[in-house]
């Protein structure tokens, strides 16, 4: 039988309640990992932990605002004192679109323009800063965020998402730059219109601008070169992998996870 991906690494996942942070985390549990799963909400990171300890995995869940500074350090902490260290952070926080999409440029108020801006790099920024300080120690580490297509290309009626997504591929960049050295790598992975992840609140939001969902994700799937867009599980596949010993020749990178739809 063949050794576990990340067989003994310990991991923190920050927004493993949503989609994208749920399927992470189970996929690197079942690849060996020992798993920290987080979020704001406890009910859905409850859920996520319990599902991977059902299936044999290690997993334990908590409370964490990721915007909170002093939440992630206490909880850093926490994780150190019972693991010892840090392997890899996965940053997978999302702002809800309520208020953020649906409203052309021109006609948004600023502070909404702002949000996401705000939200998705201050939270980038705290995570991969608290964990950078504890895998200096050990020289060693991974720091993962999620990207989105709106960050290289212009789409409408998305507000500040895309300056937000885009802000963040520099931060990996930057991250990675000064980590690297010390042997850390830093990277950011961009799928692209994943069906799975469509909340309601999404949904309202495409509704309010005239926009059909059906018709939205079947436009998806046809800018892709397969004519679909990727699921959860291939995203979590890829994650594994970057995360893995086996992906140490990238760092400094956002993993081109379009299928096609940007071309790299």
């Amino acid at each position: 039988m063949s050794a576990m991906m990340l067989d003994d690494k310990v991991v923190v996942v920050y927004g493993a309640g949503g989609a994208i942070g749920g399927a992470v985390s189970r996929a690197f549990a079942s690849e060996g990992a020992r798993l920290f799963v987080t979020g704001r909400l406890r009910e859905p990171v409850d859920a996520v932990a319990e599902e991977i300890t059902a299936a044999g995995g290690s997993a334990e869940a908590a409370t964490v605002d990721a915007l909170d500074e002093r939440a992630v350090e206490a909880h850093l902490g926490y994780v150190v004192g019972r693991a010892g260290r840090v392997d890899v952070s996965f940053n997978a926080v999302g702002v809800p679109d309520t208020g953020v999409v649906g409203v052309p440029l021109a006609d948004l108020d600023v502070d909404r323009f702002s949000l996401p801006i705000a939200r998705y790099t201050r939270s980038y920024f705290l995570t991969a800063r608290l964990a950078a300080r504890r895998m200096v120690q050990n020289g060693s580490g991974v720091i993962m965020t999620v990207s989105a297509l709106p960050a290289r290309t212009g789409t409408t009626l998305i507000g500040g998402y895309g300056p937000a997504q885009a802000a963040k591929d520099a931060l990996t960049r930057g991250l990675s730059a000064e980590l690297a050295p010390h042997g850390i790598r830093v990277l950011a992975l961009r799928p692209h219109g994943i069906p799975e992840t469509s909340s309601m609140r999404e949904v309202a939001g495409l509704k309010a601008a005239g926009v059909d969902y059906e018709r939205f994700r079947a436009y998806l799937a046809g800018t892709t070169h397969p004519r679909r867009v990727m699921t959860l599980g291939e995203v979590a596949d890829a994650a594994v992998f970057l995360a893995s010993d086996r992906a140490r020749g990238l760092t400094g990178t956002v993993v081109n996870l379009t299928m096609g739809a940007l071309d790299d």
